[in-house]
């Protein structure tokens, strides 16, 4: 009878919303980044980070915008599909976009069904606390998995003043720790925690069965988050606080262009080697047809 090595690689499964509830009780951090298109969705997914948020901060860092309230349902489809062309084993989370899902519970629950049926997500993440239960309740009662998100949500900036941390004050944190009970009742299966103290986001991590993922809430979370072209050093128009830079690939890129740009005013590229060539009686037999001269 045959046996498996003991030195064999483990075989990679997929990731699913159950891996990250295992993994809290494990107490093993769970990694994730942000991913809209199919090369960054496969770098991530070869590094073997847990999760992929097709994030709605594709508005500012891909398309320009000034916040994440442009940004619409055929904008996130569209790189959806794209990353889940990318991506095997990761778990793979759809940001609704604004009004996609507030207005209305029967809209909230097609919409986030899209996401699945349409563009391959495996789940789906929307903002907001207690205003958001009946929604979030009725999409988990569809049967699709739902990442929550609280403290500092962006799509409502204009209603905070800005892109301002949240649960600084007694009343606000109180809140907070409320919401976060109430999507967990509601059939969250995990939610993120944006700029909020650190205290603050241990406690909810550490007072909820499910895991939480910070983004600028500090080492307590149960797993962490970040933008990919923050890290990247891709967006230049502003780096918050809570980003640390692994790589500056937007000054990289500025190099690359600019030694591309003098290449071709001083006409050495393309050079030889990036040329085709014709056999010299097929170029000869050419101009005799043409009339031309070698």
């Amino acid at each position: 009878m045959s046996t498996i090595p003991t030195d064999s690689p483990q075989i990679r499964k997929k990731i699913t919303s159950r891996s990250l509830r295992l993994k809290k009780e494990r107490g093993e951090p769970i990694s994730m980044l942000t991913a809209y298109d199919y090369p960054t969705a496969l770098a991530i997914d070869q590094a073997e980070i847990d999760s992929i948020l097709v994030g709605d901060s594709l508005g500012m860092v891909v398309l320009g915008y000034e916040n994440t309230l442009p940004v619409t349902m055929e904008d996130m489809l569209h790189h959806c599909r794209a990353a889940a062309r990318g991506a095997t084993f990761a778990l793979l989370v759809g940001d609704m976009p604004f009004m996609s899902y507030q207005a209305d519970v029967a809209d909230a629950v097609r919409n986030a069904g899209r996401f699945l049926q349409e563009a391959g997500m495996d789940a789906v993440k929307l903002e907001g606390g207690r205003e958001r239960v009946d929604a979030i309740r009725a999409i988990v009662g569809a049967g699709i998995p739902v990442m929550g998100h609280l403290g500092l949500t962006p799509q409502s900036v204009n209603q905070f003043g800005g892109f301002r941390a949240q649960g600084q004050t007694t009343f606000a944190a109180k809140q907070l720790l409320e919401d976060a009970h109430l999507l967990q009742e509601a059939g969250c299966f995990s939610m993120v925690l944006e700029s909020v103290p650190v205290r603050l986001a241990e406690l909810v991590s550490q007072r909820l069965e499910i895991p939480t993922i910070g983004i600028g809430a500090g080492v307590g979370c149960d797993g962490q988050v970040l933008v990919t072209h923050d890290l990247l050093g891709l967006f230049d128009r502003f780096t918050p606080r809570f980003v640390k830079r692994y790589a500056s690939l937007h000054e990289e890129m500025n190099k690359a262009f600019s030694a591309y740009k003098t290449e071709i005013i001083e006409k050495s590229f393309p050079a030889a080697e990036h040329t085709f060539t014709m056999k010299d009686d097929q170029w000869d037999a050419l101009l005799q047809d043409i009339g031309g001269q070698s």
